[in-house]
């Protein structure tokens, strides 16, 4: 894969949502709660007002509306800015 996100733009592979059953039942997909959190896959360069503090391979929170959801290569990304990153981990 070859993307490179431009300015204070991230690519992150969100982390898999996971798997509850409540009483036997089987929660389908499409009611599971996204992931609030995940890992950097690419960074931009930064603006000229702003430098990138999150980098490559760091696992980051993030808001619940944040980004773009992006399919490349049959996985799911998330391209956003840095500033809706909330916190390293």
């Amino acid at each position: 894969m070859s993307i490179k996100p431009l300015a204070d733009r991230v690519l992150v592979k969100p982390a898999a949502a996971e798997e509850k059953s409540v009483g036997g039942i089987i929660i389908p997909d499409t009611a599971k709660e996204k992931p609030l959190k995940g890992e950097v896959i690419a960074v931009g360069n930064g603006t000229k007002d702003e430098d990138m503090i999150v980098k490559p391979k760091d696992q980051v929170l993030y808001g619940k509306y944040a980004g773009t959801e992006v399919e490349l290569d049959g996985e799911v990304f998330l391209i956003m800015r840095q500033s809706d990153i909330l916190a390293i981990i």
